[in-house]
């Protein structure tokens, strides 16, 4: 699956400064972590600390996935809204899938202080904001939701608003958000996870696994096998290949990044910007004064039709933009796609799909899969030693 095309920002300013072999011969590990991406370094993070040997593969360059369109909004707020969570799951699980979200946007900036990752990490406040008078009664029964479960959170009228530059009715303030360069924290969990042991493969094409005796075999596209105690998919959307349950509807979606632009705003780049129209659009700003925008989703993921789209969808949000923000000059810099997803709940899937076989799965749909990957790290060790933990209820296969 092609899950992003052109270049996007993030390898290009980095310049891909570390590199890893493929894998040339077959091999024995514990554990097993399908997909390199910032899902893949975290998961490994938390398992290379707890004593694991641990060997990571990925059939592109490590990072080169879906990290590498990711535009790494970090939110407790889900692509659900708290007040439809509630209906969908219950109130218990919903409000601990905020809380939880939450909690990892601190659990991430403690994991970069320890791997001393120069990954840009900014706290924020979160505008979710309605332009459409129609909005404001959905937008309501959202903030209401929040503060009845003790979010903290404002209510911001138009004149409010005019602070950040936003042309937009109401919204609701967040205290809690963030941005980084998931890029970079990737590469530098890897990093890490490397000086302490374990093994990474890249250009490593894993083309089936099957349950042999107790032990799970891996096999490569060049024939090579990697038997495994566990292995561990955080290959993201390229799950849909080796599920059986359908988990996910994917989608296409479009991103644009703006020159630097000097001058900016205080108020407006200590905020993430998220509004209520379906597919929503986002923005935020990076370390170095561009602004990322992204939104006009598509209901299909053929890469073809996709990237013939990006002309149009490139002016589709400029246009968007200058609707939103009218005193902003956003010249467009960088453009890409990629491949997007969204669950029935908007929640992630955790632990094993057969719990027979020890094959586990950790997919962070959405515009949440980083804050995802964060909340599933105190989860995978119980899914490896078969015990219970409230994330693989919440999060399970089949529900």
């Amino acid at each position: 699956m092609k899950l992003r095309s052109t270049e996007s920002f993030w390898p290009l300013k980095h310049a891909m400064n570390t590199s890893y072999p493929s894998l040339d011969s077959d091999i024995e590990t514990e554990i097993l972590i399908i997909g390199g991406g910032i899902t893949g370094a975290l998961i490994a993070y938390q398992l290379i600390n707890e004593g694991k040997k641990v060997v990571v593969v990925d059939r592109r360059d490590i990072g080169n996935g879906s990290t590498a369109a990711s535009t790494a909004l970090l939110q407790y707020e889900i692509d659900v809204p708290l007040h439809e969570l509630i209906d969908l799951r219950g109130t218990e699980c919903a409000v601990d899938s905020y809380n939880n979200g939450k909690k990892a946007i601190f659990d991430i900036r403690k994991i970069i202080d320890d791997v001393k990752s120069d990954c840009h990490f900014e706290f924020k406040k979160s505008i979710y904001f309605c332009s459409l008078k129609k909005d404001i009664p959905f937008l309501k029964n959202e903030f209401n939701a929040r503060k009845e479960h003790g979010f903290d959170v404002n209510w911001l009228e138009r004149w409010e608003l005019e602070k950040y530059g936003l042309n937009a009715i109401a919204a609701i303030e967040s205290k809690t958000a963030a941005v980084m360069d998931p890029y970079r924290l990737a590469q530098d969990l890897y990093v890490y996870c490397e000086e302490k042991g374990m093994q990474i493969f890249d250009r490593t094409n894993i083309v089936s696994t099957e349950n042999q005796k107790e032990k799970m075999i891996a096999r490569t596209q060049n024939k090579y096998t990697i038997t495994a105690n566990h292995i561990i998919h955080c290959s993201g959307y390229e799950s849909t290949e080796t599920l059986k349950e359908k988990v996910v509807d994917l989608k296409s979606t479009y991103v644009i990044a703006s020159e630097s632009i000097p001058g900016l705003s205080t108020a407006f780049k200590n905020c993430i910007f998220w509004d209520t129209s379906k597919p929503y659009l986002y923005f935020r700003t990076t370390a170095d004064n561009r602004i990322i925008m992204g939104g006009g989703d598509e209901d299909f993921k053929d890469a073809v039709k996709r990237d013939k789209f990006l002309p149009r969808k490139e002016q589709f949000l400029l246009h968007k933009f200058q609707k939103k923000f009218p005193k902003i000059n956003f010249k467009i810099d960088y453009s890409w796609a990629g491949t997007f997803g969204e669950t029935k709940d908007g929640l992630p899937y955790f632990g094993k799909p057969d719990p027979d076989v020890n094959e586990h799965y950790i997919l962070g749909f959405g515009g949440n899969g980083i804050t995802f990957s964060v909340m599933a790290m105190n989860s995978v060790l119980h899914s490896i030693k078969n015990k219970t933990h409230p994330d693989l209820e919440y999060y399970r296969f089949g529900r």
